[in-house]
């Protein structure tokens, strides 16, 4: 039997007034960027004014800014499309108790990828070099103008795709949410963005993590690097095997400075004795 909704617009909790405090409070996505996380700190201040609209208890509460707290990154120009998106989801959760909250984060996290790509080379590779090339040239003629043109240039677009995505977000996340709840497809959608999810860490642990191990047997022509050997096994063992480690330490609920202050330590002395 499918399941009866009604029209979102008709029990939404969520107004053009809250969105318009996430995209306000979207602006500082950056200023609270850390290595452990990211942007998950300057996330969850974005979310502030929805968690609050939505959630009453001490409890509810807690549960959403945690939910929140977990690793994010992808280009700030256009993070109000997730953060639309997200108000949506936590909306539907507050009004349907069988709605599955982890479906919120895994969503999050399977599109900060794809669109950190598309965002990156937009805004950092296309309008950043044209707005630089316009103000360059006319603040070498001496021309106020330039600096002026280049802020105008680079933030127009910026702060006006920033302001629609938020709207847009929401929207999108409404309708779809309703379409897939009532086609029974919401399981498949979360096991599907989980994967993306793992897809997106495992591919940033092989190229952000970069472990070598500089010694070897032999001698002359003959010698062959121990670092060879191991990516004839399987390439990028050394990251993944540091990956696994820290996410085993993390489970053991070790402290994550510790972790942190740890591999600083190996790091060193591996320098310092010539391993790494």
């Amino acid at each position: 039997m499918m399941m009866k909704t009604s029209d979102p617009k008709e029990k939404s909790l969520i107004t053009k007034k809250d969105l318009n405090k996430v995209f306000w409070r979207s602006f500082q996505m950056e200023f609270s960027w850390h290595y452990e996380r990211q942007m998950n700190m300057a996330y969850v201040y974005a979310m502030i004014p929805i968690l609050r609209k939505l959630y009453q208890t001490k409890e509810e509460m807690a549960s959403a800014l945690k939910r929140h707290l977990e690793f994010f990154n992808t280009t700030p120009h256009i993070v109000t499309l997730i953060l639309g998106i997200n108000a949506a989801m936590e909306e539907e959760n507050r009004l349907d108790k069988k709605f599955d909250e982890k479906a919120i984060d895994s969503i999050k996290t399977s599109l900060m990828g794809p669109l950190a790509g598309i965002g990156d080379s937009f805004f950092w590779g296309t309008l950043r070099l044209i707005a630089t090339g316009v103000g360059t040239s006319l603040a070498l003629q001496g021309n106020i103008l330039g600096p002026i043109l280049f802020i105008l240039i680079f933030n127009i677009p910026h702060v006006a795709l920033r302001y629609l995505f938020t709207g847009w977000g929401y929207k999108l996340g409404t309708g779809f949410l309703k379409k897939i709840q009532s086609n029974g497809m919401m399981d498949s959608l979360t096991l599907g963005a989980s994967i993306i999810g793992l897809v997106v860490v495992g591919a940033m642990t092989a190229s952000m993590i970069d472990i070598t191990i500089p010694l070897s047997i032999g001698s002359g022509e003959e010698a062959v690097t121990i670092q060879s050997i191991l990516d004839d096994i399987m390439p990028q063992l050394l990251p993944l095997a540091a990956f696994g480690i820290v996410f085993y330490l993390l489970k053991k609920e070790v402290k994550p400075l510790s972790i942190i202050g740890g591999m600083a330590v190996v790091g060193i002395l591996g320098a310092w004795i010539g391993i790494f």
